[in-house]
C-alpha cells in the first residue's frame, strides 16, 4: 500500500506520523516570557543534533485551540533561552498536567506542582524534579509553516546541564536508572525498561 499525503487532511497526516514514529522522548520545555513569567511544556517531536557544539532540537506547532503558534515558541523569539526537561516515569504525571493548554501568562509549574529551580547559566528556570535538564541558548529557528498545521525546529546550544545525583555513571546515564517514557499515539505512553544490545558490524575487509 502506497499513501499520498498530498490527498490527507493536516489531521490524518499527523495521526499517522504520530503513530508510526514511536516511541518519542519528551523535552519538557521551560521558557519565560518578555515579563519573566514562567511557561512549561511537552513535545514529543524532539531529539539531540550534535554533540560538538551541543545542541538539541524540538518542535513547537500551531495551537488549534489558540488558533497561534504555541507560547513557547513566542517566549523563546522573546528571550532566547530555554530549559529541555527530560521526563521520566516519576515526572510523566506533572508533564502531561502541563500539555493543558492556557492562556499566555499562566504558570504550569504551580499547576503541576512542580518546582521552578534557577538555571546556572541562563534565565530560564529548570524543572527541579527532572532527572536530567539541559539550559540551552537558542542557536536558530527554522519556521517550516506559521500556520494551521504547521510547526518549527527550534535549536539550542547547551549552556549547562543538571543531571541528578546518583544517574551519572562512568561518563553515561544508565536507562535502568533514569526510568523514561516515550510519547506514543493518542494518549499512549510506553515504559522502556525492555533493553537489547546489537552490536554494529563492521564491513568486511577487502582483499
Amino acid at each position: 500500500m502506497r499513501l499520498n499525503p498530498e490527498n490527507w487532511t493536516s489531521n490524518d497526516r499527523y495521526k499517522l506520523m504520530i503513530g508510526a514514529i514511536v516511541p518519542r522522548p519528551i523535552a519538557w520545555v521551560s521558557t519565560i516570557d518578555a515579563q519573566g513569567r514562567p511557561n512549561l511544556a511537552p513535545f514529543s517531536f524532539f531529539t539531540a543534533v550534535c554533540p560538538t557544539p551541543m545542541t538539541l532540537m524540538f518542535a513547537p506547532g500551531w495551537s488549534g485551540l489558540r488558533g497561534r503558534m504555541k507560547d513557547t515558541l513566542n517566549n523563546i523569539r522573546a528571550v532566547p533561552e530555554f530549559v529541555i526537561n527530560i521526563v521520566n516515569e516519576a515526572t510523566a504525571e506533572a508533564m502531561n498536567l502541563t500539555a493543558t493548554e492556557f492562556e499566555a501568562g499562566v504558570d504550569e509549574f504551580a499547576w503541576a506542582g512542580v518546582t521552578p529551580q534557577p538555571s546556572e547559566a541562563i534565565r530560564v528556570p529548570r524543572v527541579a524534579e527532572a532527572p536530567v535538564a539541559f539550559e540551552c541558548k537558542l542557536q536558530q529557528i527554522v519556521m517550516v509553516n506559521e500556520g494551521p498545521g504547521g510547526g518549527a525546529a527550534v535549536f539550542g546550544e547547551v549552556q549547562s546541564i543538571y543531571v541528578q545525583d546518583g544517574l551519572y555513571e562512568n561518563g553515561r546515564i544508565p536507562p535502568e536508572k533514569l526510568r523514561p517514557i516515550g510519547r506514543m499515539a493518542g494518549a499512549s505512553y510506553a515504559h522502556i525498561n525492555d533493553f537489547f544490545e546489537m552490536h554494529r558490524v563492521l564491513p568486511p575487509k577487502e582483499k
